[in-house]
């Protein structure tokens, strides 16, 4: 089995404490479909910078909002275990990177 990075992107943010919390309850159900695949749960991003050569170009929110860590057969295995990911219905993406073993 591979490990694959589940980069979660956009998306709406609820806005009152019950929307919060079906929102939670919604990403912990799609967590249990997906039952001993991950490897690690993750965590949502904060603030953020982009350093370049040159410095620190800005900081601030990244589109980027967490990330996740799974074990799939493959690609494919991957991004089909996606489905019924809660971001998706909220207009956010999952970007799915392969992590190459070193």
């Amino acid at each position: 089995m591979a490990k694959f990075v589940y980069l979660y992107t956009g998306g709406k943010l609820a806005e009152t404490p019950e929307a919060q919390e079906q929102a939670m309850q919604a990403w912990g159900a799609w967590f249990g479909t997906l039952g001993g695949a991950v490897t690690d749960v993750g965590n949502p991003f904060g603030t953020s910078a982009t350093v370049k050569p040159d410095g620190v170009a800005g900081s601030g929110a990244s589109n980027a909002g967490g990330y996740s860590i799974i074990e799939a057969g493959s690609l494919d295995d991957a991004t089909g275990k996606v489905a019924g990911c809660p971001i998706l219905q909220t207009g956010g993406t999952v970007e799915v990177y392969e992590a190459l073993a070193m």
